[in-house]
């Protein structure tokens, strides 16, 4: 797994804004165990790209699994704004799936 992890942040010095090759180092590091890198950087793509829909409910599933639970909640429905801008029903459902099994219902 170290291996892919060096693999893409070398693809991120020659491309260090592609949202893509972050998210894909977000998720090596949640693989690898190293949470708190995973959040860093999911946080950074919301920040610099905050189109990069796939972004919120992996940061969202990270912070409730550290009982970041309003953190999450946040990030949450921040993604159903994007995901209903894009007009994308399937991450919009993922996404307030995740909020119904936390207790929180609106439109």
């Amino acid at each position: 797994m170290q291996d892919r992890l060096k693999m893409i942040e070398t693809m991120l010095e020659t491309n260090p804004k592609d949202s893509f090759l972050h998210y894909a180092a977000a998720l090596e590091h949640k693989s690898n165990g190293d949470f708190s890198s995973a959040i860093k950087i999911l946080k950074s793509i919301i920040k610099n790209d905050p189109e990069y829909l796939a972004s919120y409910y992996q940061l969202g599933k990270l912070l409730e699994d550290r009982s970041k639970m309003e953190e999450a909640i946040d990030v949450y429905k921040a993604g159903r704004s994007v995901a209903k801008k894009q007009n994308d029903m399937k991450t919009l459902g993922e996404l307030s799936e995740a909020l119904m099994l936390l207790d929180v219902y609106e439109d």
